[in-house]
């Protein structure tokens, strides 16, 4: 029940329905325990218009969140690593993206843990300069056929080859665009090899699915696979770490969808440290496996 529905049946305010509640959620997940904490997630989360936004940490061993800050980037974790020195938690693995706030945060906070890349977000920002690649060239185009066929096929290039709808002829529209441009082409295909990094059984083999897609990339000449090859390389490291814990961010975007349901439900929150304590306390069933 939303806290309006609560205090009308009870027949009390909603203020004081609020108060109960967050006095509850204070006592029962404000200061998570982080002894125990092994691998974890870091990822930050829109909360509403106008960049605002709050950096959440998971716990990926329980599914449960233990840490939500104001912001983005370093400053956002730095009452998060006091806590985890006090607590001397032993951490092992953290799954990030990109983001050079991340890097430098956790090289400088766990050095010892292993960076893991997050695998979704490396396919994500590929996905992102395909999609401006796409853009570009069609601004270059000078025939209205060739147009037509390259218009519309935005969501055929990101899509994965075995989601192709074959009763909307997808795949025959999309193999259209392929011929009509041919490092549209050479990039499609790239994108679909470097899933591959990901799914070999051992990391030695992916060292060499790596080594291969950055040499062809190189080798095409587009501007964008280069300078997508030259960011891979850099991160290459963190890229192959998914071999030695094969983790990732992933389950913070079901934390974050669950994060915009109870904000659709509450119709938005007025007070933002009640709505970080509802984020500490989302997954309440799986606070129990922390301690």
């Amino acid at each position: 029940m939303t806290i309006q529905d609560v205090a009308k049946h009870l027949g009390i305010s909603w203020d004081t329905v609020k108060d109960i509640q967050a006095r509850s959620l204070q006592r029962r997940f404000g200061k998570p325990k982080l002894h125990n904490l092994q691998q974890i997630a870091i990822d930050e989360i829109a909360i509403a218009k106008g960049h605002r936004y709050v950096t959440v940490v998971l716990n990926l061993v329980s599914g449960a969140v233990v840490f939500v800050g104001d912001g983005k980037g370093v400053d956002a974790l730095k009452p998060f690593w006091r806590r985890l020195r006090r607590a001397r938690a032993k951490i092992v693995a953290v799954a990030t993206d990109l983001s050079k706030a991340y890097i430098r945060a956790v090289r400088d906070n766990l050095p010892k843990a292993v960076h893991v890349f997050d695998h979704f977000h490396v396919i994500k920002l590929f996905n992102e300069k395909l999609s401006a690649f796409r853009r570009a060239l069609y601004s270059q185009l000078t025939t209205e056929q060739e147009r037509k066929l390259l218009k519309g096929t935005r969501w055929l290039l990101l899509k994965n080859p075995e989601n192709l709808d074959a009763d909307k002829n997808e795949r025959e529209r999309l193999d259209e665009a392929l011929q009509l441009n041919a490092p549209l082409a050479t990039a499609y295909y790239l994108k679909e090899d470097l899933r591959q990094i990901w799914m070999q059984d051992n990391k030695r083999a992916a060292r060499r699915v790596l080594r291969d897609w950055l040499a062809r990339a190189r080798a095409s000449g587009i501007p964008m696979l280069v300078q997508f090859a030259a960011t891979l390389e850099e991160h290459q490291q963190g890229v192959l770490a998914y071999y030695h814990y094969p983790i990732s961010t992933g389950p913070l975007e079901g934390t974050n969808n669950k994060i915009k349901t109870m904000k659709r439900q509450a119709y938005g929150f007025r007070d933002h440290e009640f709505f970080k304590l509802k984020i500490l306390g989302i997954h309440e069933a799986k606070h129990a496996l922390v301690g």
